[in-house]
């Protein structure tokens, strides 16, 4: 490996972080989730779990290649057949599980801090949204604020607007020295693939 592409790798490493990990809940359209997980590379979110309970499922390993700009390649992923079976592992993970719901009680993005110690963001299907199950079990539930016609943006605009929102205002937690040599070693690893 070029020396170039190994500082690159390593410098990526060093940004990475795992106390977000975004969940997306019967994600219907691959190209949307791609989308989601370009964003998830571009602010250093390694970590993204999906369910599909109702919806079939998609290896997100191997779908939207174009739309993801390969960001899939460099992500890591848990597939769940259940909402509750992912909540489960969620806590026993110890995340703060905060949903993304237009609720009569959900929290304005705008106002909302992000001071817990792991968050898990829940991202829902692009028709209905978060199913029931996902909203009453949340921790939190969070909206963005909106001032227009529409009542929500498109899942993968949602998802970037939020996840952007809650990288900024949180601090930044660094990989333990553990966490980044596996890390490392595994970029590397995908690299030479």
């Amino acid at each position: 490996m070029q020396q170039k592409r190994l500082e690159k790798i390593t410098s990526v490493v060093s940004k990475r972080r795992n106390d977000i990990t975004v969940v997306l809940e019967d994600i219907h359209d691959p190209h949307n989730a791609a989308a989601i997980l370009r964003t998830c590379d571009g602010l250093g979110i390694q970590n993204v779990y999906f369910i599909f309970e109702k919806e079939k499922a998609f290896n997100p390993k191997r779908v939207g290649k174009a739309s993801s700009s390969s960001a899939n390649k460099w992500l890591d992923f848990k597939i769940f057949n259940s909402t509750l079976s992912c909540f489960k592992t969620l806590k026993h993970e110890g995340y703060t599980i905060i949903a993304t719901a237009l609720t009569p009680t959900a929290e304005g993005l705008d106002n909302a801090s992000f001071t817990e110690e792991k968050i898990a963001l829940l991202v829902g299907t692009e028709h209905a949204g978060l199913s029931e199950t996902a909203v009453s079990m949340a921790d939190r539930i969070i909206m963005i604020p909106m001032v227009g016609f529409v009542q929500s943006y498109n899942v993968s605009v949602s998802a970037a607007i939020t996840l952007w929102d809650i990288v900024s205002k949180r601090k930044e937690i660094p990989l333990t020295t553990k966490e980044h040599t596996l890390l490392l070693k595994s970029f590397i690893e995908r690299a030479t693939k």
